[in-house]
């Protein structure tokens, strides 16, 4: 039996928003992996019908951050209710989104991904077509250290 709210941590990471494409933040909060192997990020789409962005993964020094890299990822786009699209490996350019309502993307980043010397990341948006999209973002942590009722925090 998998025990996911005792063995992930679960961050809502940006928080749903008219025009989250442009008006910000549109950055997720920077997540510290230091105890966790894997942090996969559910971008959720609801209302929205021509505006996209390009996602990508940063991988931040510290919680400023004082310096960041884009970094490689893996992720799947789930444009048809519960269909999910191929597994996709997206280069430090990301990827673009797909017009519509009612889209979701899972973007996974693996602690071995992040360039040495780097333990925080965050998901970034930009704006590619200049339409109201109403969206969100939610991380969860995996194959922590730190499991059990009472987790840690990831955001400082």
């Amino acid at each position: 039996m998998i025990k996911l709210m005792q063995n992930a941590k679960f961050i809502n990471a940006l928080p749903p928003v008219a025009e989250a494409y442009e008006s910000g933040p549109n950055s997720t909060d920077i997540i510290n992996m230091a105890n966790w192997e894997t942090c996969t990020f559910i971008v959720t789409e609801g209302v929205g019908t021509t505006g996209t962005s390009t996602i990508t993964v940063l991988a931040c020094d510290d919680t400023t951050p004082t310096t960041s890299a884009a970094c490689s990822f893996r992720y799947k786009a789930i444009t048809t209710i519960d269909t999910e699209g191929d597994t996709t490996l997206a280069t430090t350019a990301g990827f673009g989104t797909t017009a519509g309502s009612n889209h979701m993307y899972l973007v996974e980043v693996s602690a071995s991904d992040l360039p040495s010397n780097y333990q925080y990341v965050k998901l970034k948006h930009t704006e590619l077509v200049d339409a109201a999209v109403l969206s969100g973002t939610i991380a969860i942590l995996t194959g922590g250290s730190d499991q059990g009722d009472d987790l840690a925090t990831t955001i400082t």
